[in-house]
């Protein structure tokens, strides 16, 4: 095309070599361009037949120009695009009519040709202020690609925010996790998976780690909080290490603290806390998790010796799923059925021994081994038998229930239900250990996700660099509001922590709901954002060396251990009712006028017209907003389930039946009363921080949170007329704008955690692109 004298001879011909360029580029010529091109030229009055005749030619698709014609076509067109800056936003025939100029053509076009020329852009599907992006061979500047991470805060001082009161601990164990002692095992083999985590436990209970919770006249370190804060920061590194001694220094040597009296204490909890004496709990049967109160293994008492027998009397009765008893195991708190006398006197605990000193069972004893599972496979989970083993009279665990000196059942707390629901409300501490090793968990997945999506560069602008994946608008709204959770859990985790360090009797059934409710969302959290970051790293987040897979594998099961989630869910329900039916019970005639009053008041300043369809920035971003938002929400969902519960009832229903028909509600009730507590945990934390440059990324992220729960839920607010579709529109613009300037800060958001290098494990989060 460009050796036609005719070029020469009439160089505003060169006004079609951009078009022309464009349209072959892609390697294929349709019919339909082909036509309107025809179209085009044949309508050019100013064009010769033999230029025309020209012209048509290099329109034929069975002789399309070849890569060195085309790149010729490309070199000419950028001498006139790269002397014009690519922002000048030039058209295609803008470009062509410069082409012309510079190649000597004296005619101006006019107008009207011009017009016509450019109504082809449009068929061509080029946006003709984007044409000149197609030439230049300069840098091309735009918003996504100059979108780069900073940070506007003080890493070091938001890490410190974080840590709080227990950063010396938090450090000196990330310190001992840096050590090549507790270098990562690179294996399948069962046996070696299970030894490491032993042999790391014990390194651990070495440090004083195991013991930390322990009065000090035991050996302990007398700090329940620390203990928690130990829990958390060993979860950057091996989940069945953290949960071998989760299921150690927690479960089995909580139960034996929280449940037993000082004989027990005196005779076990300082070998507990060593590692000497390496234990079990067993709690859940083959036929009974949730339903502990249904167990099936039996102690009966026999007061001529003063032992009792443990007994499983059917397969459903074995105890199953049991951390530490495939191999390692030595003794366990064992949850049995009190029987004197031929009475069932409920559950109640028992120390039982399972091996002696040299790994042998005790008579009576049979375990079987679970085998490999989804993940924990360096956990021994075991399956256990008891056959008539008999245990001294004094490992009853007896701090709510034991037997006396005349073979009688004694309580200190009459009522069976009481009795049983305090026993297991001692032991609520494992509610609060798995979310928090969950949250921990999801903490590396975000930071290795985050971390790459800064790296990796993919697509982006013609005749620019690629863009990090990080800057485009679908991945940050992947991991932005992911990150938010993360944030805003951190927070509420550390309340409900203090919570339960400073509780008093009569906090009780508030507390276990609440580890209960923020456990399940947590932990659910935890398994979704865990498959995103999987997702969003591509390839790379499938290979094991990156440890997403062992991440997603072992904290799946964090959904129904310590108690199934939809479980916890109802069971937060349940309580929330108890509340709502005594605050009832306990107003008189004008409190219920002030109750009544007081929703009338929220639909006159919540739900009026202005409210509802109001989109102003500052109003959105107003916590004020968010709060009366999910506070609405809780009550309506909380009044609407109690209505049902009675309407049912009220016909006659079952109680049992009841609350069956209304489990669906009953679990958004769970769901809606966490999501309020995070909310204002999170807004607590934002008005209590004092850096101001901390406050103010907390509080965009704390903006994010809310924002994307009331998104989430937004067709419950549409159908209760709380917003109108403007505001939701308004709002999810808002999410987009938050997502955009929290991406600048996410790396030194998760660098914050302050995760050692050793423990994240991934090359993708620590080297370029992961290229070692």
């Amino acid at each position: 095309m460009l050796s036609s004298p005719l070029l020469t001879h009439n160089p505003a011909l060169y006004v079609f070599l951009p078009i022309y360029y464009v349209v072959w580029c892609d390697a294929v010529l349709t019919p339909s361009e082909i036509k309107s091109i025809q179209k085009l030229v044949n309508s050019q009055q100013w064009l010769s037949a033999e230029e025309k005749e020209f012209l048509l030619a290099q329109l034929n698709p069975t002789a399309p120009p070849t890569p060195d014609e085309l790149k010729s076509w490309l070199t000419e067109i950028q001498k006139v695009a790269n002397q014009s800056s690519a922002d000048k936003k030039l058209g295609l025939v803008d470009i062509g009519c410069q082409l012309a100029t510079l190649y000597g053509s004296k005619s101006e076009f006019k107008e009207e040709t011009k017009k016509s020329l450019k109504e082809i852009e449009s068929v061509l599907g080029v946006i003709s202020s984007e044409s000149a992006f197609l030439f230049h061979a300069a840098q091309r500047k735009t918003i996504t690609n100059q979108q780069a991470t900073k940070a506007s805060f003080d890493i070091a001082a938001m890490n410190r925010l974080l840590d709080g009161d227990e950063a010396d601990i938090i450090n000196k164990v990330k310190t001992i996790l840096s050590d090549p002692a507790f270098e990562y095992l690179d294996t399948d083999n069962l046996t070696e998976q299970r030894e490491k985590a032993l042999e790391w436990c014990q390194l651990l209970a070495h440090q004083g780690f195991g013991a930390m919770a322990f009065p000090k006249e035991y050996g302990g370190g007398g700090s329940m909080v620390n203990y928690f804060a130990i829990m958390e920061t060993l979860s950057y590194h091996d989940l069945s290490m953290v949960i071998k001694f989760g299921v150690q220094f927690g479960l089995w040597g909580m139960s034996v603290y929280f449940l037993g009296t000082e004989k027990h204490h005196k005779k076990y909890i300082q070998d507990i806390g060593t590692l000497e004496l390496p234990g079990c709990f067993a709690m859940t049967e083959t036929g009974h998790g949730s339903n502990v109160k249904g167990i099936l293994t039996t102690a009966t008492y026999d007061h001529e010796d003063q032992t009792f027998v443990i007994n499983t009397p059917s397969e459903e009765a074995r105890k199953e799923y049991i951390g530490n008893a495939a191999l390692h195991g030595q003794a366990a708190t064992v949850f049995a059925k009190l029987i004197i006398n031929k009475m069932d006197y409920g559950v109640s605990a028992f120390v039982v021994p399972l091996r002696d000193k040299q790994g042998n069972l005790m008579p009576g004893v049979t375990i079987k081994d679970c085998g490999r599972k989804m993940g924990l496979n360096g956990v021994d989970n075991g399956i256990i038998y008891f056959d008539n083993v008999r245990v001294p009279k004094d490992d009853m665990l007896d701090r709510f229930a034991s037997v006396d000196e005349d073979g009688k059942f004694s309580s200190p707390i009459a009522s069976d239900n009481r009795r049983f629901f305090t026993m297991l409300g001692t032991l609520v501490g494992g509610r609060i250990g798995i979310p928090r090793s969950g949250n921990s968990a999801t903490k590396s997945g975000l930071a290795i996700a985050i971390k790459y999506g800064d790296q990796r560069r993919q697509f982006g602008p013609e005749n620019a660099p690629e863009v990090p994946i990080l800057n485009y608008r679908t991945h940050q709204r992947r991991l932005m509001p992911l990150l938010a959770n993360v944030y805003a859990l951190h927070f509420t985790l550390q309340y409900l922590t203090d919570r339960f360090i400073h509780r008093s009797e009569e906090d009780m059934q508030e507390i276990e709901a609440l580890a209960a409710g923020i456990k399940a969302f947590t932990t659910w959290n935890t398994t979704r954002t865990l498959q995103e970051c999987r997702e969003a790293c591509g390839g790379k987040g499938y290979m094991s060396e990156n440890r997403i897979d062992a991440l997603k594998n072992d904290t799946d099961v964090f959904t129904t251990f310590e108690g199934d989630n939809t479980v916890l869910m109802q069971l937060v329900a349940k309580s929330r009712l108890t509340e709502f039916k005594q605050e009832f019970s306990n107003i008189d005639f004008f409190g219920i006028l002030n109750y009544v009053g007081a929703q009338a008041k929220t639909s006159i300043t919540e739900r009026n017209p202005v409210t509802i369809r109001n989109t102003d920035e500052d109003h959105l971003m107003d916590p004020e907003f968010h709060l009366s938002a999910f506070r609405y929400r809780e009550k309506d969902i909380l009044a609407s389930a109690a209505k049902r519960l009675k309407k049912h009832l009220d016909s006659g229903m079952d109680s049992f039946d009841a609350f069956n028909q209304t489990q669906f509600h009953l679990v958004n009730v769970g769901h809606a009363y966490v999501e309020r507590i995070v909310l204002e945990q999170f807004i607590a934390q934002v008005e209590r921080t004092e850096d101001k440059d901390c406050k103010a990324v907390l509080k965009k992220l704390c903006a994010l949170f809310a924002l994307t729960q009331i998104e989430n839920n937004k067709g419950w607010y549409l159908e209760h007329n709380y917003m109108e579709g403007t505001k939701t529109k308004a709002i999810r613009k808002l999410i987009n704008k938050l997502c955009w300037e929290i991406r600048q800060e996410a790396v030194p958001l998760v660098e914050a955690f302050k995760i050692p290098d050793s423990c994240l494990g991934a090359p993708i989060a620590t080297s370029v692109l992961g290229i070692k």
